[in-house]
């Protein structure tokens, strides 16, 4: 029988809708980009308040939202736990570094309780790509295939280039790896540049991911994490970009802090009623060396420059392959500036630059095994000390308190503490295909965490997160999907944000803020919405507010294998660490 004309064109219109209904319903789902740099303050893009050109960043946060209260935590190797993992550091076996301290949250290596977002990715249908530093692993050289079972091919990512150590040498870096192989950057037939240097290399891999990608599987979805080592120390940089920066700071570290204070303000980020924490780490009247320091951070900056110009060539990449509008990117940095010294220490035996190498040439195969090379390839001994001119090869700096402090503008404290300045992070999200163009530039104030981005990630992805892998129970899931953020609705949060390393122990509760500086040191309180740079301590005001928080962070911790810990213990627990005698430190290392 057939049917009338009319009766036909509905069928036929309810065909149509049908089918356009069901494409709408299960659109393909986004690429996604994790691109965090290392050891970088807050303020220390443009679009957050820095004097260093970052245009390539600047114009996805212009094109996306700009969080403004999101949270790591304090120092690299547990930051990149909880990122990968979705868990709070100690829980994924990375509560310090990487020794193992003999207790489940301070085994030194990513556990088997825990999966990474390419494992928890790979399932629903994603490629999943890393370039970078690794840094969650103790077997940096690893003897046999079982000592690479936490290395990034085994963690879920079917492609890998980069370094499994924490820091090293620009131009030089030890524990390069192309997938499972270590590499010399010298003698590596797939990467040939004119000049190796490590932030290029990094960029390079990462785009040349993006368009492998297009070409082999363009029908698949991609994950892909870009860990940077810049601008942590050592202070390297190419000529070429620190010549941008000659000049520029040439007025100190109040001058540029207080230019900072002033665009913050401009900018949105900066309440009013905020005052900025005082300058520290010494007046600019009192420097003996003003060129040395003038230079440290000319060199910073074109390390983040370095960084930006490579995001740039990123995100060309993805226009040119169709791949920008479904395709969310998110920038983020490890903690706050560093205020360590390393290099720094007036050292009498470490003179100027020879005009001739002093040591043979290093072989090209030569695998280079410390972080702190010995020497050149082409033989000049590698120098530290106060006064030396930092940038080439042969030199190995910090860029010190005191600029670290700018960096950390308008916060106290630095990477390894738990104020605002070790623990704030500029995060900036750009999806064109996700974030309602009215939300374009928006500034995102509800705090967020590391541990997010995991749950953000299974979210968009539509993927499934275990309740246990190859017969071992996995933790829940402890952050919440980013997602409605990015639409301007409130997130999903039930909980409070919780923070400890080296017995430095905050907790987030929504405007109030509990915070306490070392094992043993008491319990300071902030109104974070009043008082976000934490000037004015409430704690004798509102003792039951700081009962209350204490108590919260206490059974976090013994929740989340914070507790027993390797420090001096300030409730009279004893642990194993503690009766063999073993002590955190702060220390100079990555």
């Amino acid at each position: 029988m057939k049917l009338p004309f009319f009766s036909l064109g509905l069928a036929l219109a309810a065909t149509f809708m049908a089918s356009a209904l069901a494409g709408s319903a299960a659109p393909r789902p986004p690429n996604i980009i994790v691109i965090m740099a290392d050891d970088m303050g807050y303020s220390d893009l443009g679009c957050y308040g820095s004097e260093i050109a970052t245009p390539n960043l600047d114009a996805l946060a212009l094109g996306g939202v700009r969080f403004t209260q999101f949270y790591n935590t304090a120092r690299c190797c547990p930051t990149r736990a909880a990122l990968l993992t979705g868990l709070y550091p100690h829980q994924a076996g990375i509560g310090h570094m990487m020794e193992d301290r003999e207790l489940e949250g301070y085994r030194g290596d990513l556990n088997r309780r825990s999966i990474t977002i390419a494992e928890a990715l790979q399932p629903a249908g994603y490629r999943t790509y890393m370039v970078g530093k690794w840094h969650v692993t103790k077997k940096v050289n690893p003897t046999g295939e079982t000592e690479q079972s936490n290395w990034p091919l085994q963690r879920g990512f079917n492609r890998f280039y980069g370094t499994i150590h924490g820091a090293g040498s620009f131009y030089d870096p030890n524990s390069l790896t192309r997938d499972n192989t270590l590499i010399s950057p010298f003698a590596d037939p797939a990467y040939q540049p004119k000049e190796f240097y490590y932030t290029d290399a990094i960029n390079d891999h990462a785009t040349r991911f993006v368009t492998e990608h297009a070409q082999s599987h363009p029908t698949k979805p991609f994950f892909m994490y870009v860990a940077h080592t810049a601008p942590h120390w050592p202070l390297h940089a190419k000529e070429s970009d620190i010549a941008k920066y000659r000049g520029k700071y040439d007025a100190g570290y109040d001058a540029i802090r207080a230019a900072r204070v002033a665009k913050m303000k401009q900018l949105g980020l900066l309440d009013p009623r905020w005052q900025p924490a005082p300058q520290a780490g010494g007046a600019w009247r009192e420097v003996a060396d003003r060129a040395f320091e003038i230079r440290c951070m000319e060199v910073f900056a074109a390390m983040i420059d370095c960084l930006d110009q490579g995001v740039g060539r990123l995100v060309a990449e993805l226009k040119r392959n169709g791949q920008l509008e479904n395709t969310l990117l998110f920038f983020l940095q490890d903690n706050g500036g560093c205020a360590e010294g390393m290099g720094r220490k007036p050292n009498p035996a470490s003179p100027a630059r020879a005009a001739q190498p002093s040591l043979p040439p290093l072989a090209a195969t030569y695998l280079q095994p410390d972080m702190v090379p010995k020497q050149t390839r082409d033989g000049y001994p590698v120098r530290q000390g106060y006064g030396i001119a930092p940038g080439a090869a042969d030199t190995y700096h910090a860029y010190g308190e005191a600029w670290a402090n700018v960096s950390n503008t308008p916060f106290r404290e630095y990477k390894h503490w738990v104020h605002e300045g070790g623990i704030s992070s500029p995060l900036i999200a750009h999806w064109p295909a996700g974030i309602p163009a009215t939300r374009r530039q928006a500034l995102e104030t509800q705090p967020a965490h590391l541990i997010d981005l995991m749950a953000t990630c299974v979210d968009l992805a539509g993927a499934t997160y275990p309740i246990e892998r190859a017969g071992e129970k996995i933790h829940p899931l402890e952050g919440v999907s980013l997602r409605p953020a990015f639409s301007g609705q409130p997130l999903r949060r039930s909980q409070p944000i919780f923070f400890e390393h080296e017995g430095n122990r905050a907790v987030r509760d929504d405007r109030w803020k509990l915070v306490a500086k070392g094992p043993g040191g008491a319990w300071e309180l902030y109104d974070m919405a009043a008082d976000r740079t934490e000037t004015t301590n409430l704690a004798k005001q509102d003792q039951l507010r700081v009962k209350t928080m204490a108590a919260q962070w206490e059974a976090w911790a013994r929740r989340a294998g914070v507790l027993p810990w390797i420090w001096n213990p300030p409730y009279g627990q004893t642990t194993q660490a503690n009766a063999s005698g073993k002590k955190g430190k702060n220390k100079s290392t990555p």
